[in-house]
């Protein structure tokens, strides 16, 4: 027999935007996902035998901006490509968990690190390995394509998928709400 899924109605979504919106201003970090989050769901065999992923180059700009508003970005993954890590060097994050095998017990250290309390991070997962991290935050949120799991959890749920621009989405909302997104 097969388990049915409660379907998200209208009023519940509405009443977690309205709970997502609350905790804007108490958003002080933001951790993410690399697999379905920064990057989308494919995975390319380079001629060497690494494995390459494609990111957003506009959610570049957005973590640049949110790191020289003074937010600490931390970057939790299970892959190890160190050209995936020199793109994120240069970007300026340099909390990077690569090879992560518990991200229950990295995100503890990047919230310790920074001295700060679950509610003030924002961690943005999108598969079942992301639960655990996305339970353990205050501001839990996932991109469009999230597994069903994850957006059962989210607080706000991007219009985006992974690899194609949510993570610009909450940086952009999260900055905006405070005052700290660069003017146009």
């Amino acid at each position: 027999m097969t388990k049915r899924r409660k379907r998200l109605t209208l009023n519940d979504f509405q009443k977690k935007m309205a709970k997502f919106k609350e905790y804007l201003n108490q958003v002080k970090a933001f951790v993410f996902d690399v697999d379905g989050v920064l990057a989308d769901e494919q995975v390319v065999v380079l001629t060497d035998g690494k494995l390459g992923r494609l990111l957003n180059a506009k959610d570049g700009y957005a973590m640049r901006e949110a790191l020289k508003a003074g937010y600490p970005i931390g970057i939790i993954t299970g892959a190890s490509n160190p050209l995936l890590r020199q793109r994120f060097l240069v970007t300026g994050v340099h909390d990077l968990y690569f090879k992560s095998k518990d991200k229950l017990e990295d995100i503890h250290h990047f919230m310790n690190k920074h001295g700060l309390k679950p509610e003030e991070v924002l961690f943005m997962g999108d598969d079942i390995p992301d639960i655990a991290a996305l339970k353990a935050v205050g501001v839990p949120v996932a991109p469009a394509n999230a597994a069903p799991e994850v957006k059962a959890l989210a607080l706000y749920i991007s219009d985006k998928d992974g690899g194609k621009g949510c993570v610009r989405d909450i940086l952009e909302q999260v900055l905006k709400a405070q005052g700290k997104w660069p003017a146009g």
